[in-house]
């Protein structure tokens, strides 16, 4: 459950809530911009601000909002380990502002909205949260002055994994990546009746198409990742040529050593050059010995994080 149904659900039970929201960050604070916490007024909490003694405090001040309530406000957490007002106790560097919003039925159509919506941005100041449906062109912007502030952070999928192969590998990536918040999007050439196909709940949309036309398929951006793992060297060799000059995040594919090798010297025989294919990670995700589908599930996330966050 993410945390606007974790509202969503508070609030049609007639429970208040206070939402906070880290909207900036220096050094190494553990809360990051955009880290979300609701505290409820039955007790239940859901997400995180940077946990620890700081997230500690931090809940207990919003609590008391529910008996003395106020309009939103923003409170600067210092981490250092000595003992003020400001400070969080942490020994970490750093500092996080977070802003408090007190929620009751009054917020609950933009808690209905914002569960359903896939797309478009959050508006926090001091007025209140509110969302428009067009998407920001960067992942968060931030602007704190002395009585005032501006937090606007993306809403809905920011990266979009498309797998090319509906395996048994697949099925584990698309379950791993959709706990990371990814929008997964699954291929394959061969008849959708393949069980593993077929039963892939965790991706969000599957497709049976035409590997010769799976650049069509893969949009160019810098929140774009696609692994490569279809059941054919063949199969393999023909997505990553449609795909090596796309302006993409990520772009790898599975297999052994050998294959790999193979599936580059028949690219290289095609007049694909070898700088090309020194972009493309293979064999895919961290070599941490994997065996099982789940993984390699682990292996390539680790990897596509790192790219990510890198």
């Amino acid at each position: 459950m993410n945390i606007w149904d974790f509202v969503r659900t508070k609030l049609k039970n007639s429970k208040q809530l206070v939402l906070m929201v880290v909207i900036d960050h220096s050094g190494s604070s553990p809360g990051r911009k955009g880290f979300k916490m609701a505290v409820a007024e039955d007790g239940e909490l859901s997400g995180s601000i940077g946990g620890g003694v700081m997230e500690y405090r931090l809940v207990e001040q919003a609590r008391k909002l529910f008996d003395a309530p106020q309009k939103p406000f923003i409170k600067r957490q210092d981490h250092h380990a000595e003992d003020t007002e400001d400070s969080s106790g942490l020994i970490c560097s750093g500092s996080q502002v977070v802003a408090f919003y007190l929620l009751n039925e009054t917020s609950l159509p933009l808690a209905e909205k914002l569960a359903e919506a896939e797309n478009g941005h959050l508006d926090y100041n001091e007025t209140g949260i509110h969302f428009c449906e067009t998407p920001l062109q960067q992942e968060h912007k931030t602007k704190i002055q002395e009585h005032n502030w501006t937090y606007a952070e993306q809403h809905g999928y920011r990266n979009f994994l498309y797998l090319f192969g509906a395996g048994h590998v697949s099925v584990a990536v698309s379950r791993l990546f959709r706990q990371l918040g990814f929008y997964i999007t699954v291929f394959d050439n061969r008849h959708e009746e393949l069980t593993t196909f077929k039963n892939n709940d965790f991706a969000h949309a599957r497709q049976i198409i035409d590997y010769k036309q799976a650049a069509g398929y893969v949009p160019e951006g810098d929140h774009v990742y696609v692994a490569i793992m279809t059941f054919a060297h063949k199969n393999d060799s023909i997505v990553l040529e449609q795909l090596l000059n796309k302006k993409i995040k990520y772009l790898g594919m599975m297999g052994s050593d050998d294959k790999v090798v193979s599936v580059f010297a028949y690219l290289e025989s095609k007049g694909i050059s070898k700088q090309s294919l020194e972009k493309v990670d293979a064999p895919i995700g961290l070599s941490i010995h994997s065996q099982t589908p789940d993984e390699i599930a682990v292996s390539i996330a680790a990897k596509v994080i790192q790219v990510k966050n890198g």
